[in-house]
């Protein structure tokens, strides 16, 4: 089949899709993800296997665009307002999830045990399975708080939590795969070298995106009495030379594009005008593409033989999430509402968890059972992904921040 036909019948059928939920009073993005599983070449084959491959270049584009945006929700009079709730929340959300998963999963695997694993590998991998709870996916949070103009300190907190989450996930990985990779015998420069390779990738990221912000910045302002069109241009060219640059030098390039918002919101004299135009012209456009082709992406065949494994790891993230957001909502003595509703903004997860749990499959000490994570990870973000949204919706509109 066509590759633009396809193209086009995604994106449409995402778009109708979209419009239906939004009658049936789901969140749009609900509809667009369905879309893309209605499409998916394990259901109904209309969409050819080859095609998905194809597709990762539009998921790139409007990744950046959305971790643009995201770093663009990271002004300085919200941190400053919140910025204590939001970094202590953040740390006990993804401990706590890391923890919760972590206990459960080794009282799990400790009898059901399905490849008669040794105790080593069955601590192993739920210290693994734990590390990859903690991130969630701050495009699903973003689109839901734009969807319904949501603001007030709930959307504030959720969106600047899930913006820190993915750092925070990075980290825990990080620590516990350097733990495995000795554990079960790997070589001794093993933790040495993965911390290195995470101060690269972190420091590197933000120190790209920081450049290439103020680059935007400058270059902007000498054609600021151009149209709105030539300042979507030059923000889509800024945008992909951060995310290219960062993925030519073994950056995180996901960081690297927020850090460019953060500091286009920040520091750009004209910081209001560029987020409006990116919220009234790319927004809906960004969203379809990324959210149908991620229904598109899912692999329903990780179903097969984990739905137990599945449902402990997302009944035990979310228990984690929860707890650890209400631990540390009454530490820092934040508001009743941003206490019992930001966790349900949090339940999201997909993307970066997914890459992450991948990496494993290349990890010579883990590959023996790198297949069960992966199916577990994967089978899990498709139930966050499918109710993540409506959990998010159903917080905002309980806080009473959403129209």
């Amino acid at each position: 089949m066509n590759l633009f036909f396809e193209i086009g019948v995604l994106l449409i059928t995402g778009f109708i899709l979209g419009e239906v939920a939004v009658k049936v009073k789901l969140p749009k993005i609900s509809g667009y993800i369905i879309a893309g599983i209605v499409l998916h070449p394990q259901i109904t084959g209309f969409i050819e296997p080859g095609f998905i491959k194809q597709t990762e270049p539009l998921i790139t584009i409007a990744l950046a665009f959305i971790t643009f945006t995201i770093g663009g929700t990271l002004s300085y009079e919200k941190i400053k307002a919140s910025g204590k709730v939001i970094l202590t929340i953040t740390f006990f959300e993804a401990v706590f999830a890391y923890l919760s998963v972590f206990v459960i999963f080794m009282i799990a695997l400790y009898f059901l045990n399905p490849g008669n694993y040794s105790w080593p590998v069955l601590l192993v991998m739920s210290l693994l399975l734990g590390s990859l709870a903690a991130p969630t996916d701050p495009s699903a949070t973003l689109a839901i708080t734009q969807e319904y103009k949501s603001k007030g300190p709930v959307s504030n907190t959720i969106l600047g939590v899930a913006a820190f989450d993915d750092i925070m996930g990075i980290l825990l990985y990080t620590f516990t795969l350097s733990f495995a990779g000795s554990y079960l015998g790997g070589s001794d420069g093993f933790i040495g070298a993965t911390f290195a390779e995470l101060g690269k990738e972190i420091g590197g990221a933000l120190l790209t995106g920081a450049i290439s912000g103020f680059l935007f910045n400058r270059i902007s302002l000498l054609f600021k009495k151009e149209t709105e069109g030539a300042l979507i241009v030059i923000l889509l060219a800024m945008i992909m030379l951060c995310y290219g640059t960062a993925s030519l030098l073994g950056f995180d390039e996901l960081l690297g594009t927020m850090a460019m918002g953060l500091i286009a919101v920040n520091y750009h004299p004209f910081q209001e005008k560029i987020f409006t135009l990116i919220e009234r012209y790319t927004d809906e456009l960004v969203f379809v593409i990324f959210f149908t082709l991620s229904g598109l992406h899912l692999q329903f065949d990780s179903f097969s033989g984990s739905l137990v494994f599945i449902a402990i790891f997302v009944v035990a993230r979310a228990l984690g999430k929860y707890s650890g957001t209400g631990l540390a909502s009454r530490m820092t003595h934040a508001p009743e509402k941003v206490r019992k509703y930001t966790a349900g903004g949090l339940f999201p997860q997909g993307g970066i968890v997914i890459g992450l749990a991948l990496l494993l499959a290349k990890q010579s000490e883990l590959t023996h059972f790198s297949s069960l994570i992966i199916s577990v990870v994967i089978g899990a973000a498709i139930v966050h992904e499918l109710f993540g949204p409506v959990m998010a919706r159903r917080s905002l509109k309980k806080a009473g921040e959403a129209e």
